[in-house]
């Protein structure tokens, strides 16, 4: 990155090679990984014939970022990222081998080798994720960063609605040999990080003693921080309240009256606003009331799941879903912007694992929230809930955290 004067600068983070090779390895990372998902329940469905054994595949990939909370930000922040990243990516690999070879034999009965490849490829992912996120604004300028955050996301949305239909048909045609391919992306990932290159001021964070004082400090960073505290809660609570998708499977049946290829359908509607917004963004930022926009997208999210939770079409439905994935990803871009914008180098590992962890959480405990009060209500009726539980959040956090509301530009934007 060059000391380049703001009208010569570049205004595309593409324009750096450190960001594009990381770009390219976080594509085949994230196929690799969606694909890997469908072809792993598959095949442990297909040689043990147990719904439990899928709970439990489920269960080993996302404990060891609860359990390693403390300790992933930390290393984020001791080593030079990229070669954590590495390490990692040579783990994804191992465990993907394991895979191959665990659940080669189509009569096999004992899957402990796969749930052990599972739990490395958790843990390799628990590390991973804080790294990856707090490299990022070493490889563009300040200025650059939201829109590598708006790119990085479409990378994401993109990969998740190409890799569950990749590792679909690849199972169906290649079998186990599926986690071979997977294998090979994870290496094409591994060897794209290598030939990162970055000033000597970022090739490794400083590294300090560990205690008990530095693994808590993400934790107390937050606290003590209100936009960054103010952004992440939000979107804990509204991910919690808000998460409708986990009942498509019921409204398709019974209030949509549709059927599995609808609900399919109405699955990838979330991700195409996503990624289009993605891209838009990519080009065309928030620059100016961020916290506005942040809460006015919550805010909408809200009334989308409400419009969802309401209606008997199918199609309002799928317009419903395509707005509310749109809006989410206009409030992740802003909240990852704030989050490591706001944040000192030196502990953007630990804040990134924070809120991967919340993240994470808001998912699982929001499916978990939502079957329990459907349970309870019916399905329609807990997706309107939640929908107005997410309402209530905003008029809360409006209230609760001003500084997040009033924040009018990213720290490090030029000035309009």
């Amino acid at each position: 990155m060059s000391a380049a004067s703001p009208v010569d600068q570049p205004t595309s983070p593409f324009a750096y090679v450190p960001y594009r090779l990381f770009w390219f390895a976080r594509i085949f990372a994230i196929l690799a990984l969606q694909m890997q998902i469908v072809a792993t329940g598959w095949r442990v469905y297909d040689v043990s014939g147990s719904a439990m054994a899928l709970g439990f595949i489920g269960l080993a990939e996302f404990l060891p970022s609860i359990l390693l909370v403390l300790v992933t930000g930390h290393v984020a922040d001791r080593f030079d990222r990229r070669k954590v990243i590495n390490f990692c990516q040579g783990l994804e690999i191992l465990a993907m081998l394991v895979l191959w070879l665990a659940l080669w034999d189509d009569n096999t009965k004992a899957l402990w080798p796969a749930f052990l490849a599972v739990t490395i490829l958790g843990t390799a992912r628990a590390f991973e994720m804080p790294a990856a996120s707090s490299l990022v604004p070493n490889l563009v300028p300040p200025a650059l960063f939201p829109r590598a955050v708006a790119l990085n996301s479409s990378a994401w949305q993109a990969a998740s609605i190409v890799g569950p239909a990749l590792g679909g048909v690849g199972y169906g045609l290649l079998g186990h040999w599926i986690f071979a391919v997977c294998a090979l992306f994870f290496a094409i990932a591994f060897i794209l990080v290598r030939f990162i290159r970055l000033p000597p001021r970022t090739q490794a964070p400083s590294a300090k003693q560990i205690s008990l004082e530095t693994l808590f400090a993400g934790f107390r960073f937050i606290w003590g921080k209100p936009i960054v505290l103010g952004a992440i809660s939000l979107d804990l609570f509204a991910v919690l309240l808000g998460g409708a998708t986990a009942l498509l499977p019921v409204l398709a049946k019974d209030q949509f009256h549709a059927g599995p290829v609808m609900a399919g359908i109405l699955r990838a509607a979330p991700s195409v606003g996503a990624l289009a917004t993605g891209l838009a963004l990519a080009w065309w930022p928030v620059r100016r009331r961020i916290g506005h926009v942040l809460f006015i997208c919550v805010a909408a999210f809200g009334v989308g799941t409400i419009i969802f939770g309401l209606t008997s079409s199918a199609l309002i439905a799928g317009v419903a879903l395509v707005v509310m994935g749109a809006v989410d990803m206009v409030s992740v871009f802003i909240r990852q912007s704030l989050v490591q914008l706001e944040t000192p180098d030196d502990m953007r590992g630990r804040v990134s694992a924070v809120s991967s962890l919340f993240i994470g959480a808001s998912n699982q405990l929001g499916e978990f929230e939502s079957g329990v009060t459907a349970a309870w209500w019916g399905a329609g009726t807990a997706v309107v809930v939640g929908g107005v539980g997410t309402l209530v959040i905003v008029a809360l956090w409006c209230t609760l955290f001003p500084a997040l509301r009033k924040v009018d530009r990213f720290p490090g934007a030029p000035p309009a």
